[in-house]
């Protein structure tokens, strides 16, 4: 959520913002925010002014009783009664006004780095760098979905028994490479100095839409009936959260935690035939990074954090790229992003398999995270989040990369450990 001081002096810039994000439909919201804005400081004003002179005149009745002048006194009264009734009349005004600026606020996009490409979606992102030397084997790489039944390690007939579309069962070692996957990662942030935290699993709504735009909201998340909970989509949501409405010492700064969770979407939309078996699913697991910073140091922790995706997949002989998000294709919260995508030799093209986001202070602005500097004075920390790994889309990478021509998947040497020392599935 953008600041409605800076709304307030520089629309323009405001504006422009918008139409690089191709939201012109967005552009009116800008006007009225601003008319709103001006009607509510003019009523809270002549609220203030009329607290002073019910002040004033609350004092000279005390006066005015002991002098004796009980008709003045009186019509003292009479004339404070009717400040409170209009007085009544502004503070549901003020209050109706102050909701309506707050909601407009919430829509209004934020402010891309100047460094993001303009673009209107995600085809229009940009390559940055590749890493590994992508490879095609000389033999057919199956659907993931086979190469997992070959060694009868998924289940998807039964899970839609159970729970429908976009659930499975994983079993024996595909399961078990699939929580190895999960400890590695864990191990691997820890390494890096990040503290581990397994978060609630639901969030309340104030805290839902402290982290996310409705849009996102919308898509994503599973309302807990009759209660004020919703599933996560990602452990991110609660762990910015976890500071909700905290004054943080400057000198804790930065706060680097790396946390496990399982995650539910609704996955709403069309689903291609690229989408099927586990790369699009309803509930998944995934190790998250997220580092709440001091403004002035965010840009060089997004690129550490990125970095550490990257480094992770390479250490599992998984070529990966990066891409930089365009205008279009972030979320209204975020000021840059990039894409950590896998190689898939199957389909001889790289896919998405995590995502690395600064959102500057959007989500603190929300959530009232604010810091304490070291000359007295608050401002907002600025928050970043990065997917570590999610095994469903890492599982697919994995199994194609590492699938040898005889059918046995390779244990690359930095996971054997959590594979009781495999160095092949077979």
């Amino acid at each position: 959520m953008l600041d409605l001081k800076f709304l307030r002096e520089n629309p323009e810039i405001v504006k422009q913002n918008i139409r690089n994000k191709f939201q012109d439909n967005k552009l009116p919201l800008v006007d009225e925010v601003i008319a709103l804005d001006a009607e509510s400081r003019k009523t809270q004003q002549e609220a203030d002014d009329l607290r002073a002179k019910r002040k004033k005149i609350s004092k000279q009745i005390g006066a005015l009783m002991a002098q004796g002048k009980k008709e003045e006194a009186e019509a003292a009264k009479a004339e404070v009664a009717a400040f409170a009734e209009r007085l009544a009349q502004l503070e549901v005004k003020e209050g109706e006004l102050q909701a309506r600026v707050k909601e407009i606020m919430m829509i209004i996009p934020n402010i891309i780095d100047p460094s993001v490409p303009i673009g209107k979606d995600d085809s229009e992102n940009v390559e940055i760098t590749r890493y590994g030397e992508p490879i095609v084997p000389e033999f057919d790489v199956p659907y993931h979905t086979e190469i997992m039944e070959k060694f009868k390690g998924i289940d998807l007939d039964a899970a839609r028994k159970v729970a429908g579309n976009g659930f499975y069962y994983l079993m024996g070692d595909i399961a078990r490479l699939h929580s190895a996957v999960i400890s590695y990662a864990r191990d691997f942030m820890i390494d890096r100095g990040f503290t581990y935290c397994v978060p609630p699993f639901m969030i309340r709504s104030d805290v839902v839409t402290g982290v996310m735009s409705f849009a996102e909201m919308d898509a994503m998340m599973y309302k807990i009936e009759g209660e004020d909970l919703y599933l996560i989509g990602t452990s991110e949501h609660s762990m910015i959260g976890k500071f909700i409405d905290t004054i943080i010492q400057e000198p804790e700064l930065p706060y680097t935690l790396t946390s496990y969770s399982p995650c539910f979407r609704k996955e709403k939309g069309a689903h291609g035939l690229e989408e099927r078996g586990v790369y699009r699913i309803h509930q998944f697991e995934k190790q998250e990074m997220i580092v709440v910073c001091k403004p002035e140091d965010s840009m060089m922790w997004f690129d550490k954090l990125w970095q550490n995706t990257v480094d992770l997949f390479r250490s599992l002989d998984i070529p990966v790229r990066t891409l930089e998000c365009c205008s279009g294709d972030l979320a209204d919260l975020k000021v840059k992003s990039i894409d950590v995508e896998a190689w898939s030799p199957r389909q001889q093209k790289y896919f998405e398999v995590g995502s690395c986001s600064n959102l500057g202070d959007a989500q603190a602005r929300r959530l009232k995270i604010r810091v304490n500097g070291e000359d007295g004075k608050k401002y907002f920390a600025h928050t970043l989040n990065n997917t570590v790994v999610a095994p469903p889309r890492m599982l697919i990478a994995f199994l194609e990369n590492n699938l040898n021509a005889d059918g046995t998947i390779r244990i690359p040497e930095a996971l054997r450990p959590y594979m009781g020392g495999k160095e092949v599935i077979a």
